[in-house]
């Protein structure tokens, strides 16, 4: 026979369709094209235009395929039918999950709506959750700020009107020194993988302060093993270094920052004029005067009838020896000689390697600038320095070294995105008042001024079941989710009829005492009822946390789902423009589920909750789709900024019916770029504040200073010295006057004091890797492959010390409990920490995983070591395990004792397998899309 070429397609079709959306595989947002065969999704890829990722996709993004066809997909509504934590569900309608629902919620609405605790995850519609959560009426709402990074998010809006991440940037294109503290690989890993990738093909430097090495410190061109808990310390001490050197931006402090504003010198409060202006001198006229006069240049060095400047005060406090790197080297684990070479590097690249852009500009009062002065040193940090106890005052000082640098908003620094910058007093105070079958009286969240705003009811108990904006945590601007479940079995400071909670793993990976809070939430009281009586949860997934509700509304994955990431809420934007995106149902689903934002506009439909409902007592929005387009927070803003009115309007602009349509034929997002001369000194630049009020960012210009000297947490001082109206009752007195100082400062995490330190010598850690977010991705079949299971790193010292080897086990123990777990050598520690990836461990029977699982075996908690009370100390209180200023959840405080065990068959504690009720996957995952 004839030999005959066999016909191969060497180029097959990868789809035969292209939708593109947002992912929702870490908080990036990075844009995504979804390939479609037949209507199945067959490949995830970047999106090359998209301004967040510019097409760069990581393995969890591309994994998003495994993460939409999960076997641990929820599949209908749920009513549990057994006891609590059996996993023992029945089937039901939507209809009947949400008459479940609106029977629970009705009733304490029309009675007392505080009864109903709402708290959600990491779901980035929190401007959505919060007007719902507002209109039902209760004051129990917050998302998961409190246990994440709520230090960092507060300590830099009232320092500065905005933090790292999500609040800006480095300018990546000139900075020449990158310090990066205590960040994790699996936070907004795109955009700054491709950040340090400009900075090393420029041959800037970088330099990484962290505990533990791996990821963005391993790349890093310097490595700081510091010993957790110390960054504030070692901040203050390159903050003593550069003032004893002269080596601070002395113009910039005074045109730009409180340093100038006069202090009285009886109550430490601003000296002000008759409009409440903080006052200032005038170098030129020598006139004392509002700090925004026009044409006025501000003396740091001025006294005033025996008042002086907070630069004159701030000088006082950092030159002290106290705070040299010999008097901290030791604590910090740095030798002095290289904390003065990282300060001398900082002054060197600041001042030295200084540059100008001819750019022109006005700033607020009314001076006309020919040039912007570059600074190419910039920051970035996340939750390793703000998950502890003196988290909010480490990350206060850290924004306040970059100022005296003069490093943010110039050209090189650290620059916001919209719709930061914002000074504190853009942002509402909290609001707590509860009426039955009202709305509250404003929004739950926001930024307190002084003792007034506290969430007080009038006999000076809690307003909130978390106890946020209290005494004990005064400025919590994200809420304690951590201490909800205790604080609610605990009836303190009252009982809860409802738990709501939407995409919060907390009985698990997400909860401090994670058996103790198992406990809780199966606990009953003298009557045989339940301590919480009815428990509402909703996920897209067979957590650990399902087996415990009461009933189940089941959520879609974020392929089959409207999302809005909105300018109200958690934007995309970045340094150089406004950025909002959506996400759409790319497919449909296959199951019987329902995003959770549709199932509560449906819930709030049913109970005609108001804001949801329209005079006649109609509807006003159908869905979450409908309401993305429709809402307006006011006239003209919603919570998407761009395609409104008639398609060509942003920021402002009616509703435009066709909305969604226009995202997503701009492949899922929109951008509207800052003008050239608006884009840096956006505090002060009047260019830049008007076309933040034509986008509806602000409705008035709304500059101001940079706060070296927080006054509202100097009121707090005051009323804890027996000033003013609200009194702090007296066992926090002490704490408030000592941890609530206007300038930063430093004091030992609060478990160091609270438990032997020489009995438990070890710093225990966790983060997340670059693989995983959340509990999600350790189910996914893909990163399951990357880390299926979690050893406990041990330095070199201590491995020597112990003993150990590969294969080895150990017994890890705190003040609260133990763990037995394996252990694996790290050379890149801390010389006295341990630590572990997080949510890798995952609890038999969960997330449709096989019991045998290596995640159920060989992955392991933390958690169980922490409590989310700290160590009782011996004067009849338990105190919150919490940062005392915001109630940040202090995850990384703890301290452990570890020896060496004989190899058990699995780590300890190991909990009886869970009932799933969608049952456990299959052992191979395999479908075939398209022909």
């Amino acid at each position: 026979m004839p030999h005959t070429q066999p016909m191969l397609d060497l180029s097959p079709k990868v789809s035969d369709e292209i939708r593109k959306t947002t992912c929702y595989m870490c908080a990036c947002r990075c844009g995504i094209n979804v390939h479609l065969k037949g209507g199945k999704v067959a490949y995830i890829e970047g999106n090359r235009d998209h301004p967040v990722n510019k097409g760069v996709l990581c393995a969890k993004g591309s994994a998003g395929i495994m993460q939409h066809n999960a076997p641990s997909r929820l599949r209908k509504p749920l009513r549990r039918v057994g006891p609590r934590g059996s996993g023992e569900f029945q089937e039901i309608s939507w209809d009947d999950a949400l008459s479940i629902a609106c029977g629970w919620l009705e009733n304490i609405r029309h009675d007392a709506p505080e009864k109903l605790a709402f708290f959600t995850g990491r779901d980035q519609s929190q401007s959505f959750t919060s007007f719902w959560a507002q209109n039902y009426g209760t004051p129990n709402y917050a998302a998961h700020g409190g246990f994440c990074s709520v230090n960092m998010a507060a300590g830099g809006i009232y320092t500065m009107g905005g933090a790292f991440w999500e609040f800006g940037q480095p300018d990546w294109d000139h900075t020449k020194l990158f310090l990066l503290f205590g960040v994790a690989e699996d936070h907004d890993s795109n955009p700054i993988k491709m950040g340090l990738g400009k900075l090393k093909e420029r041959g800037a430097k970088v330099i990484g302060v962290n505990p533990i090495r791996t990821g963005y410190n391993a790349i890093a061109d310097e490595w700081v093993g510091i010993t957790p808990g110390t960054d504030g310390l070692f901040v203050l001490a390159l903050i003593h270094c550069l003032m004893k050197a002269g080596k601070i931006d002395l113009d910039y402090l005074s045109r730009y920052t409180n340093a100038p504003v006069l202090l009285d010198q009886d109550t430490g409060l601003f000296l002000r004029d008759d409009d409440d202006k903080p006052l200032v001198r005038d170098r030129k006229s020598g006139a004392i005067t509002a700090f925004d006069t026009a044409g006025i240049y501000p003396d740091l060095s001025a006294t005033h009838d025996g008042h002086r400047t907070v630069f004159q005060h701030m000088a006082d406090r950092y030159l002290s020896e106290d705070h040299a790197p010999e008097a901290v080297a030791e604590r910090c684990g740095i030798p002095a000689d290289r904390i003065r070479a990282i300060a001398a590097e900082l002054a060197r690249v600041a001042f030295d390697e200084a540059f100008e852009i001819e750019r022109e500009w006005t700033d607020f009062r009314g001076e006309k600038h020919h040039k912007m002065t570059g600074r190419p040193v910039s920051m970035h940090a996340m939750r390793g320095v703000s998950a502890h106890s003196n988290g909010f005052q480490t990350c206060r000082a850290l924004h306040v070294l970059q100022i005296l640098l003069g490093t943010v908003e110039v050209p090189g620094g650290f620059r916001f995105k919209p719709p930061y910058p914002k000074p504190v007093e853009a942002h509402p105070t909290p609001h707590c008042a509860a009426q039955p079958d009202a709305a509250l009286n404003g929004p739950h969240l926001g930024f307190v001024r002084g003792p007034e705003d506290l969430a007080l009811k009038p006999d000076g108990s809690a307003a909130r079941i978390d106890k946020a904006f209290t005494w004990e945590n005064p400025m919590s601007a994200h809420g304690l989710m951590h201490m909800v479940i205790s604080n609610a079995h605990a009836g303190d400071p009252y009982k809860i009829d409802t738990l709501f909670l939407y995409m919060a793993n907390m009985s698990w990976n997400s909860s401090m005492n994670t058996g103790g809070v198992m406990e809780m939430l199966t606990d009953k009281d003298e009557n045989g009822d339940y301590v919480i009586p009815h428990i509402i949860y909703s996920d897209a997934y067979s957590s650990e946390m399902v087996a415990y509700a009461d009933l189940i509304l089941p959520d879609t994955t974020y392929l089959e789902r409207h999302d809005c990431i909105s300018l109200l809420d958690r934007p995309i934007c970045e340094a150089d423009a406004a950025a909002d995106a959506i996400r759409w149902p790319v497919v449909e689903p296959d199951r019987d589920v329902r995003g959770f934002q549709t199932a509560l506009v449906q819930l709030a439909n049913r109970m005609k909750l108001p804001g949801f409902t329209n005079e006649d007592r109609s509807p006003r929005w159908s869905d979450y789709a409908d309401y993305i387009v429709n809402h307006e927070r006011r006239p003209g803003i919603g919570p998407l900024a761009g395609y409104r009115g008639d398609g060509t309007q942003s920021g402002r602009g009616d509703a435009n019916p066709e909305q969604l349509d226009r995202y997503i034929e701009n492949g899922g997002f929109f951008v509207n770029h800052i003008p050239t001369g608006a884009d840096y000194y956006k505090p002060w630049n009047m260019e830049y504040q008007n076309w933040a009020v034509g986008m509806g960012l602000f409705d008035s210009p709304q500059p101001y200073l940079f706060q070296l000297y927080v006054e509202p947490m100097r009121k707090f001082q005051r009323a804890a010295e027996g000033h003013g109206e609200r009194q702090p009752p007296d066992h926090l007195r002490d704490r408030i006057m000592q941890t609530m100082d206007p300038f930063p400062i430093w004091y030992p995490p609060f478990e160091d004091d609270n438990v032997d330190t020489d009995d438990f010598p070890i710093h225990a850690l966790t983060q997340r890797p670059m693989a995983m977010y959340h509990s999600w991705g350790s189910q996914n079949a893909w990163l399951r492959q990357l880390h299926g299971r979690n050893p406990l790193y041990v330095p070199t010292k201590l491995w020597n010390q112990h003993g150990f080897q590969d294969g080895d086990w150990a017994r890890v123990t705190s003040a609260h409990g133990s763990i037995v777990v394996p252990v694996a050598h790290h050379g890149g520690l801390n010389e006295n920490t341990i630590w572990t990836w997080n949510a890798i461990g995952k609890r038999k029977g969960a997330w449709a995983l096989d019991e045998d699982a290596p995640e159920a075996t060989k992955g392991f908690l933390l958690n169980h070591l922490i409590h989310e009370l700290q160590p009782a100390k011996g004067d009849g209180l338990r105190w919150s395990n919490s940062d005392p200023i915001t109630g940040q959840a202090a995850w990384f405080d703890l301290r452990v004792k570890i020896e060496k065990v004989t190899a058990p068959a699995e780590c300890n504690p190991a909990f009886p397998p869970m009932q799933s009720p969608v049952g456990q996957g299959p052992t191979d995952l395999a479908w075939k899309v398209g022909k």
